[in-house]
């Protein structure tokens, strides 16, 4: 459709589109981080709550999972996501600051140890995570321990947003890599060379295959699975849930997926965020259509 409209027509509804959250991140700048961060989560977790197009996509997803979830639960869950959510942004958006924020992630699990046997053995390694909690928790984690790790990213349509957010994400580790054919060569030559790489695996991907996903088939994609075996490379969930008010993280390395093949190891993963997400539905970003098309 946008290729139909004049280019400063374009540029005009991306400067409209972008400015709510400018305001919600100017108006706050001279606050504390942890201020800000609440702020912002505030303003969407209200947009979620009251604004009725958000609120429907929502339900409509949440109930494919939670069929007899009573509605005032639903909406009291659809203002926590929107707050988890604003902060993640506001911290992706800040990610220099929040990888500061050291004290504040509590680092466990034997997925850890994993990823430092790899680099010390000059491997390369895949850690696999989605849209739940704060994932840039993770990469801070492993930053601070000199294991920088890069990420694959898909690029946003809103010029401004693609332009923050990307100088976010850099800020937590390099090198930042495009979906699409040009990332994944780039990808390859990363982690032949002993590079680390997140990869978020719980985006809708057309050419996947339909595996289960919190209980329903879900289009999947298998690159990090395929990646871990044909390059000998361990393959470790890890997930930054928020604690306590929201501004804390225990920061988990999963066992690394044992190496059998890409389907059962890609399942593993889908059960392992499904686990999480049960746990802590508030805690998964519920806009992703995740099941749409399978």
């Amino acid at each position: 459709m946008h290729h139909m409209l004049p280019r400063r027509l374009i540029s005009y509804w991306q400067h409209v589109r972008y400015l709510p959250l400018l305001s919600a991140l100017t108006y706050s700048r001279w606050r504390t981080f942890e201020t800000r961060s609440r702020a912002l989560g505030s303003a969407i977790g209200w947009v979620m709550r009251w604004f009725p197009p958000a609120r429907r996509k929502f339900e409509r997803e949440l109930l494919r999972v939670y069929p007899d979830m009573p509605r005032g639960r639903r909406a009291i869950l659809s203002r926590e996501m929107g707050r988890n959510m604003g902060r993640t942004l506001f911290e992706i958006y800040h990610c220099a600051e929040f990888q500061t924020q050291g004290k504040k992630f509590n680092a466990s699990g034997p997925g850890l140890a994993a990823l430092e046997a790899a680099r010390a053995a000059g491997k390369g390694a895949i850690i696999v995570s989605g849209h739940f909690g704060q994932w840039e928790a993770v990469r801070a984690v492993l930053k601070a321990r000199d294991l920088e790790t890069g990420a694959v990213y898909r690029p946003q349509t809103n010029l401004h947003y693609q332009r923050r957010l990307l100088a976010g994400i850099e800020a937590g580790g390099k090198p930042i890599l495009e979906t699409g054919t040009i990332g994944t060569k780039a990808l390859v030559r990363h982690l032949r060379s002993g590079g680390f790489i997140a990869i978020l695996l719980d985006e809708k991907y057309a050419e996947g295959v339909r595996i289960p996903f919190l209980g329903m088939p879900a289009l999947t994609s298998l690159a990090a699975a395929q990646l871990a075996l044909k390059y000998d490379l361990p393959m470790v969930p890890a997930y930054g849930t928020r604690t306590g008010d929201g501004s804390t993280f225990n920061v988990e390395f999963e066992e690394a997926v044992p190496h059998t093949d890409s389907l059962t190891m890609t399942q593993a993963f889908n059960d392992s965020l499904s686990k999480r997400i049960r746990a802590n539905p508030d805690q998964w970003y519920w806009l992703l259509g995740r099941w749409k098309g399978a």
